[in-house]
């Protein structure tokens, strides 16, 4: 599915998760990458302590991220767990967005064929860089004689929740129930085009293609 037109958004259409401070996200990063580095060797608190030098309690602070570690420190761990001084910093200089919509509060997508009884809804989309796969859940309560055709670049999932449709992907028809899945290239035109059992609930999921990548 593509949008062609517009954005109605509804009331708080998108919640963006709150990155932590930036006082303290350097320790918290090393921290916890001391604690699943040591955990995934097996290592006790205590067993770490005896290869590295460093007591236990200063060890639990570092994994806490209530201290800061200095590259001495950093270097005695690396060499006690057979890794780089630079596996610490895995995820340290990098914020991570994250999307959550709410029951009911998606932004409703106004496109070609939107009409009364087809409700497009976006559940959800991450900007810039990662805006690379859009989810929207489709509901159709009233019956039409035409249809409208989307064709897009990339890959689309269909999964169908409630009703009975026929859904048709270039030359070819296919009958979906609920816990039916469909994927298709997205290049090809498609849509529904027989609505057997209303009403119908489905999710679509899009898949975009890389930028400056054709496929």
């Amino acid at each position: 599915m593509s949008q062609e037109n517009g954005v109605d958004h509804g009331p708080a259409a998108r919640e963006v998760a709150t990155p932590p401070s930036q006082e303290g996200r350097l320790e918290r990063a090393i921290g916890a990458e001391v604690r699943r580095l040591r955990r995934a060797s097996g290592a006790t608190l205590a067993e770490m302590s005896v290869r590295t030098g460093i007591s236990k309690p200063m060890l639990s602070k570092i994994e806490h991220a209530q201290t800061s570690c200095s590259l001495t420190t950093l270097a005695r761990l690396a060499d006690a767990l057979d890794i780089p001084v630079t596996a610490f910093f895995r995820g340290a200089d990098t914020e991570r967005e994250a999307v959550h919509t709410r029951a009911g509060a998606g932004a409703r997508i106004v496109a070609r064929g939107t009409r009364v009884g087809h409700d497009y809804t976006l559940l959800g989309g991450l900007r810039g860089q990662h805006k690379r796969m859009e989810a929207h859940l489709v509901t159709l309560t009233e019956r039409s004689e035409e249809f409208p055709l989307f064709q897009h670049p990339g890959t689309e999932l269909l999964y169908m929740l409630e009703g009975r449709m026929v859904y048709s992907h270039g030359e070819s028809n296919y009958e979906l129930l609920p816990g039916d899945a469909l994927q298709i290239d997205g290049n090809g035109l498609h849509g529904p085009r027989d609505l057997m059992e209303l009403p119908i609930r489905f999710l679509s999921v899009v898949a975009h293609p890389d930028a400056g990548i054709e496929e």
